[in-house]
Order: C-alpha cells, then sequence, then structure tokens
C-alpha cells in the first residue's frame, strides 16, 4: 500500500555499541510528532488491532522482534480491509508510518519486545475510550499471525 511509508535508519556503530536517529524533521511529510508511547510485551501478546481518524503512528521495534500489521480502514478505498505486515526487529532500526484510519497491530515474537510509536495527531489526543478496534482474528483480514496459540490479550482486544 502507497499509504505506509518504510523508513531505514542509517545505524553508526563502533566499539561501544549503536547510535541511529529515529525521527528528523522532513519537508515532505510536514508531521510534527507531539506524543510517544512505549510498550513492553512478552512473547505471545499481541495489542491491536486500533485505530482512529486524526493520528499518524510512527512505529518501531526498539527491542526484541514483532510481528507488526497495518490495515487499511478507509471504507472508500479499493485497498479497505487490505494489510500490510512486516517483521520489525531491533537489529534494522525500520520504521513504519502509519497514517489516520489504518488500523495497526504487533505480536512479540521473542520473550520480551519494545515497541514504540511516535503520535502526530489533529487536535486533542484520542486515546482508548475513542479508538476503534478491529478484531485481530477478523476473517475478512487475511492475516498470515506468525503465532496463533495461546495468544495473549487484553479484555478489549478478545
Amino acid at each position: 500500500m502507497k499509504e505506509i511509508k518504510v523508513f531505514k535508519s542509517s545505524i553508526f556503530k563502533d566499539n561501544r555499541g549503536t547510535l541511529w536517529t529515529s525521527w528528523l524533521k522532513n519537508k515532505k511529510l510536514k508531521l510534527v510528532f507531539n506524543h510517544d508511547k512505549f510498550s513492553i510485551s512478552k512473547k505471545k501478546v499481541l495489542r491491536g488491532l486500533h485505530y482512529d481518524n486524526k493520528t499518524w503512528k510512527l512505529i518501531s521495534c526498539v527491542y526484541g522482534r514483532v510481528f507488526f500489521v497495518v490495515v487499511d480502514c478507509r471504507k472508500n478505498s479499493k485497498n479497505y480491509l487490505k494489510t500490510f505486515s512486516v517483521i520489525l526487529n531491533s537489529k534494522e532500526n525500520i520504521q513504519i508510518l502509519v497514517p489516520p484510519n489504518f488500523a495497526n497491530g504487533h505480536l512479540c515474537l521473542s520473550k520480551e519486545c519494545v515497541f514504540h510509536y511516535k503520535l502526530s495527531y489533529r487536535g486533542n489526543y484520542s486515546d482508548v475510550n475513542s479508538q476503534k478496534v478491529l478484531k485481530w482474528n477478523d476473517t475478512r483480514l487475511d492475516i498470515k499471525w506468525p503465532i496463533k496459540k495461546d495468544i495473549v490479550l487484553s479484555n478489549r482486544d478478545k
């Protein structure tokens, strides 16, 4: 899907470790990120699929490995309910930019993972209560989750 942007940060490595930039103001995108969040999950925890109509999200995995999914929820789109998925991990520094009206979710594949998202929203931030939710196993979506048994979900995502 052309609306989903994938960024790969350049990495500086030396004997001390690594350094990379997670976001640098971009003249083409003109986004201002005004909220950051982290989630720490154990293996088999699935978070999402959540979305709203005003928030851009820049997604990355800063520790571990996650299976990340995006779903087009724009009812007038030719890609309505089509999915995009990718494995994100802390070694490759790939980031995914998710526009408003696209649901996203992730499944922790490693023993533990740290998921980071930067939020750019218009107006007031709409947290949990105003987000919409798609079921992770909705049969209209053709998501090939790499783990199918013993998935750990919140009450909201069940």
